[in-house]
């Protein structure tokens, strides 16, 4: 009796992604492990953003009117939310980073797994991270006097389309890790990130600024996600007269921005942790 012949060659699409998948979410798994092990950097991470909504909300709050009225610590946590959601990015780089400098990433090209798992499993990671970290962040909002006035629906559409925006900056992350492969460099690159937050609608109306920053900060994808999440939470801070496009239309702006962002960083990422490989 011959033994059967078993299908010699490369695997097919579906178990590449099963593979991909299933290594990637060991990454993942091994991400918590760290984390778990060194609890401060889970700590400060959670702090952050309530102590955001504390020092905004009381700080800014006696001095800036909300367009049409209404309260401003309701028009901040949209703008707090979306702040919180981009600065991420620079979180996935320096963890990236650190791996490639310390020879983790070499040590991982050694192993028997999937070469797109790596950059699968540190995006997943951060949303495992992300998600408890809007949730501090509401619960620290719903304490100062913030609330969703649309119902369950629109409001669990409106995280959704937070977690959809940091996954995408993720691999935006992931990325920049990769080519700086260096922590001391992608530490000395997260105050490049405050500009791109505070030129938008986050924490004022963008309709006092000047012509050409107000246009800037209309096309912003950050105040594009901040529009979302307000429309959505029913807070206020309608934009007045003839908005731009982006903050007219905030939602499917939102989606297209993440979209670019995934099909721009996706394959780059990948490609780029193959290469270092070479």
């Amino acid at each position: 009796m011959t033994a059967p012949v078993l299908p010699v060659g490369p695997p097919s699409w579906s178990g590449r992604l099963r593979w991909t998948l299933s290594d990637g979410l060991t990454l993942v798994g091994r991400e918590v492990s760290r984390i778990r092990q060194e609890p401060g950097e889970l700590v400060a991470a959670l702090i952050f953003p309530a102590i955001m909504v504390v020092l905004f909300g009381y700080v800014f709050g006696s001095a800036i009117s909300v367009p049409g009225g209404g309260n401003y610590r309701e028009y901040l946590m949209p703008g707090l939310f979306a702040m919180v959601t981009f600065t991420s990015t620079m979180a996935v780089t320096m963890r990236v980073a650190t791996d490639a400098s310390r020879g983790v990433m070499d040590r991982f090209r050694s192993m028997p797994m999937a070469r797109s798992a790596v950059p699968f499993g540190q995006t997943g990671a951060d949303i495992l991270s992300g998600v408890l970290a809007m949730g501090m962040m509401a619960a620290a909002g719903l304490l100062v006097g913030w609330r969703a006035h649309r119902g369950i629906v629109p409001t669990a559409e409106a995280f959704l389309l937070l977690a959809l925006m940091r996954y995408a900056l993720g691999w935006a992350g992931c990325y920049l890790g990769l080519m700086v492969r260096n922590e001391q460099t992608a530490d000395q690159l997260i105050p490049l990130v405050f500009p791109v937050t505070m030129v938008s609608n986050s924490f004022v109306p963008t309709g006092g600024m000047p012509a050409a920053l107000q246009t800037i900060a209309d096309w912003n994808p950050v105040s594009a996600l901040t529009a979302a999440c307000r429309q959505l939470f029913g807070n206020p801070g309608a934009p007045a007269g003839d908005p731009a496009w982006p903050v007219a239309h905030p939602v499917l702006a939102s989606v297209l921005w993440s979209v670019a962002l995934l099909a721009v960083f996706m394959p780059l990422s990948v490609r780029t942790y193959q290469r270092r490989g070479r």
